[in-house]
């Protein structure tokens, strides 16, 4: 056991596992379709908007101008990314910039002994689109992510110290000692104003998975199905359970109250009554909770005019449970964004994604009525299989994702403001990398993260 164990060592490092999530973080040319570039392509300037990877600067603001600025990949008429096109946003490495205005190559050392901030720019390529006529990209200076020591962009990775040929494992060490560095550091941190920080492993429940238990309500036990959906970062938690007379209802995040679920899935598009028998009954003792669930929908007193058969019967239901006495074009849009956004993100946003969302609402049903019936157990929410570790490369995803949307609505404020006083898009001198920067600093510097953590980052 020990040979195995030291055999493994030899191949990987003891901190090998964040230096990995930390590379596929990075875009590199071996890595084009990296973590950072995904995030910028399904950027979105505001909720509401259906693009990504591009915002439009306000024509109130513009005179009635169309100008549309591009930071992600192209789209094609599907709104898929195109995975083979160049990549908009690349990482230098480490430099510092001195007092006077030089700049030069930063070693891990001299960010120790200098309490600097070990950090690489970062630059996206812009292009900007003035009333339909494209522009050529501009290769523009965003900010500066902080460099985790030994990993590809660190000026001590080997393929980095191999500028003449190939090193050997020895010569390797030898440049490292000649650099002032220990050749046994096993590296896996960042360096912050001089201290060596460290990310901490987060253990977090399993994303888009199925997990069914028993809540106790008013002395009563009540099988719940959750569902925490995770696209993007988004998180949205989408609950199936069923009442004490079998009704099956769900409860959907930024929808107040609880729907019906076949309601719910009449409106995703399942019309037929067969349909949706069909997406939840696994077994014949269910067929009449089932049943029961479809003719209660029909009632005329309970839903009226006339009870719930088609789709559009449905989403009316939703336009008068969400939007009652708005507009109509009002109350499409937030039934549209309930169903497309809040539900079920990980299977898709568009109108294309429904009756997919409809038939996995129809597994989650099934899951209750399995758990009700006494055919399958409660999961254990604290076994590994229902675990996901969270690793480097996963915490700076989520806080570039904030730290970027940050800074394109900042930019998109600037351009406008700037573009009233002078007609010209200039990005360069509009963008502010100081917000970038600083986001991501202040948060390894204090393990303060994103979504409310504390504790995150930590001395070594």
């Amino acid at each position: 056991m020990r040979e195995l164990v030291e055999a493994f060592f030899r191949e990987r490092s003891i901190v090998n596992h964040h230096i990995a999530s930390f590379n596929d973080f990075l875009p590199t040319i071996d890595n084009p379709n990296s973590r950072m570039q995904r995030i910028v392509d399904s950027m979105r300037s505001s909720p509401e908007d259906d693009r990504r990877g591009i915002f439009k600067l306000d024509e109130d603001r513009t005179e009635g101008d169309i100008i549309e600025i591009r930071i992600g990949r192209r789209r094609d008429d599907r709104g898929r990314a195109d995975l083979d096109a160049k990549p908009t946003i690349s990482v230098g490495t480490p430099i510092v910039k001195e007092a006077n205005g030089a700049t030069h190559a930063l070693t891990p050392m001299e960010a120790r002994l200098r309490n600097l901030n070990y950090t690489a720019p970062i630059y996206l390529d812009f292009t900007v689109v003035e009333n339909g006529i494209e522009r050529e990209p501009e290769r523009v200076h965003v900010g500066n992510l902080p460099v985790m020591v030994k990993s590809k962009k660190c000026s001590l990775h080997k393929e980095n110290l191999e500028i003449e040929g190939e090193l050997t494992e020895s010569e390797y060490r030898q440049k490292l000692i000649e650099m002032g560095e220990d050749p046994f550091d096993s590296g896996g941190y960042f360096i912050i104003g001089g201290t060596e920080r460290a990310l901490i492993s987060l253990e977090d429940l399993a994303p888009n998975r199925v997990l069914v238990e028993y809540n106790e309500r008013y002395g009563r036990r009540v099988p719940v199905a959750k569902v925490f959906s995770q696209r993007e970062g988004y998180r949205a938690l989408t609950l199936v359970e069923m009442k004490k007379d079998g009704m099956l209802i769900v409860t959907v995040p930024t929808a107040s109250g609880q729907i019906p679920l076949i309601i719910l899935m009449k409106a995703l598009g399942m019309e037929k009554d067969e349909e949706i028998y069909n997406a939840i009954v696994s077994v014949q003792e269910m067929a009449n909770i089932v049943y029961a669930n479809i003719e209660e929908c029909q009632n005329k007193k309970l839903y009226p005019p006339n009870g719930i058969f088609s789709r559009d019967d449905a989403v009316n239901y939703l336009e008068r449970k969400f939007a009652t006495g708005q507009a109509k074009e009002y109350r499409t849009k937030k039934v549209e964004s309930i169903l497309d956004r809040s539900l079920l993100p990980h299977l898709g946003d568009t109108r294309e994604d429904r009756i997919k969302k409809a038939v996995f609402l129809g597994r989650v049903a099934r899951s209750v009525l399995e758990l009700h019936l006494g055919k399958r157990r409660e999961d254990d929410k604290d076994h590994y299989a229902n675990k996901r570790l969270k690793l480097a490369g996963d915490l700076m995803e989520d806080l570039f994702r904030v730290a970027f949307a940050n800074l394109v609505k900042d930019l998109k404020y600037q351009l406008e403001r700037s573009y009233a006083r002078r007609k010209e898009i200039k990005i360069s001198s509009a963008i502010r990398p100081d917000l970038l920067s600083q986001r991501l600093l202040h948060a390894l510097a204090t393990g303060n993260w994103v979504g409310g953590r504390a504790g995150v980052s930590q001395l070594l």
